[in-house]
């Protein structure tokens, strides 16, 4: 038994260096911010005291001394890492450079810098944006957006809130890129993007998906949510809280813990009921269905293959194009 807890032990520190030493060199190759042979040879030799470590410590006698030693670099990996702070201040791509953020004066609300971009492609528009007066009050409804592109599994999803008026503002939490960035999920783990509220007209945030997105194309799919209008102003609220908080104080972005699925989700436990978390909502694309079957859509008695097909907007918003009316009419035949 002895026998077997030592061999035990030395695979969980075996597994434990493993994965240190994968974090940490990919966490030198896409963080360090200095020339590519430079990042090379760092990662290189942490790789190479990393699997040093693991071999002493599944295979030496002096394990310990070895574990010891290899603390020493990784404490300073650490302290280096965590160095690393967001900044509101860095050479933004042209459609994340205007941080949105509200004046809430009781119920009614001004949100400021509502993006309203002018697409010509996806590469080529003109950025515009706008303020406008809403009353909290006058919250009807909450929708749920999910664009897939690459499989049912991932999906980007966002929200977008409906008032008696007939307007949407849409509110898509997305990665903040630099002007020679372009995205990486892996990057997206290391403290490489700044966490970003998309606060736009629909004509924006949804037709860029359906009309301008052509490599590769998105499929886009509407879902009205059924759900307490408190919950959908409370929840409003709490997203204007944080977008003037990131105003204030920005946050890295992570694709794991803090991206489009996961802030949504800690946003709503602002409800006095809110949904369990699940790896449904880790793997995006299942949002939708996962919403389902908790009864958090509209005609849940129809099945959800049923109901997944009349959400998709893409014919819908490619006739409305830049109508006024591209609200109204990419929901046309939602339910």
């Amino acid at each position: 038994m002895t026998r077997m807890a030592s061999i035990l032990a030395r695979l969980v520190f075996g597994l434990l260096i493993l994965s240190v030493g994968v974090w940490g060199t990919l966490a030198i190759v896409l963080t360090v911010d200095d020339a590519a042979p430079l990042r090379l040879a760092l990662a290189t030799l942490f790789a190479l005291l990393s699997l040093t470590t693991l071999l002493g410590v599944v295979l030496s006698r002096w394990r310990w001394r070895v574990l010891l030693v290899y603390l020493l670099p990784l404490a300073a990996l650490f302290v280096w890492y965590q160095s690393i702070e967001p900044s509101n201040s860095r050479q933004w791509q042209a459609d994340v450079a205007v941080l949105p953020f509200a004046t809430i004066d009781g119920e009614r609300i001004t949100v400021h810098n509502i993006r309203n971009v002018e697409y010509r492609s996806e590469t080529d528009y003109t950025p515009a944006y706008y303020d406008r007066q809403f009353d909290l009050s006058q919250l009807v409804g909450v929708d749920l957006v999910a664009s897939y592109w690459m499989g049912p599994a991932i999906a980007h999803v966002f929200l977008s809130f409906a008032f008696a008026d007939g307007k949407h503002l849409a509110i898509s939490i997305e990665t903040r890129k630099e002007r020679h960035e372009s995205y990486s999920t892996l990057k997206g783990f290391f403290r490489q993007y700044e966490l970003h509220y998309v606060v736009a007209d629909e004509r924006d945030v949804i037709r860029l998906r359906t009309n301008y997105r052509l490599d590769p194309p998105e499929e886009v799919y509407l879902y009205r949510l059924k759900a307490p209008l408190e919950n959908g102003r409370r929840l409003f609220l709490e997203y204007l809280h944080r977008m003037n908080s990131l105003k204030e104080t920005p946050e890295f972005y992570n694709t794991l813990t803090t991206n489009c699925t996961t802030s949504i989700w800690m946003s709503t436990r602002t409800n006095p009921t809110h949904l369990p978390l699940s790896w449904k909502v880790l793997a995006s694309g299942y949002v939708p269905e996962y919403l389902y079957e908790q009864g958090y859509l509209y005609d849940a008695q129809r099945p959800f293959s049923e109901l997944q097909r009349d959400a998709l907007i893409n014919p819908r918003a490619h006739q409305a194009n830049d109508s006024i009316d591209f609200s109204r009419m990419i929901r046309t035949a939602t339910p």
